[in-house]
């Protein structure tokens, strides 16, 4: 083989093992998550937030959050995902719509989005001891700007 063909056919294999991994790591996104987490936070009580992922069929999972804001009014609200970027509804919130994503074996995007428009993007990383989570926030305008990054950190209780 000669080089103009040898490039292609190394292209073409590169882009292919990076198709495979994201899939690889689709298949265990969940597994380390599973559990109860608490957001570290400065906030008196009541203040909370407590996520928790379970299982689903299929290689999916369950995200539901409980939360409880200065005032003392409690929330509950969650998605399923099967991690393959496909919106799906939020329960306990009206016209809110999810999609998660795998980036790589500990992280995540998650898309949320409400009305049809994307709202904010989630960048979900686990650490590497799988005892605490990373979530990077970043709001966005209709048009899709940005408008403010923020980040939350939660530590497995279960």
């Amino acid at each position: 083989m000669n080089r103009s063909t040898l490039n292609p056919i190394i292209m073409a294999m590169v882009i292919l093992s990076l198709g495979a991994a994201p899939s690889l790591a689709q298949d265990h996104a969940g597994e380390a998550r599973y559990g109860v987490w608490r957001i570290q936070t400065d906030n008196p009580p009541p203040s909370s937030n407590i996520m928790t992922y379970e299982p689903l069929d299929n290689g999916g999972m369950r995200v539901t959050i409980e939360a409880v804001n200065l005032q003392g009014v409690e929330s509950r609200w969650g998605y399923d995902t099967y991690f393959d970027g496909e919106f799906r509804p939020v329960h306990g919130q009206q016209n809110a719509e999810t999609a998660v994503e795998v980036i790589d074996d500990r992280a995540t995007r998650i898309l949320n989005r409400r009305s049809g428009v994307v709202t904010q993007v989630i960048i979900n990383t686990l650490s590497p001891d799988g005892n605490r989570i990373e979530n990077d926030y970043i709001s966005l305008d209709p048009e899709g700007n940005i408008l403010r990054v923020t980040r939350a950190t939660y530590h497995r209780i279960r």
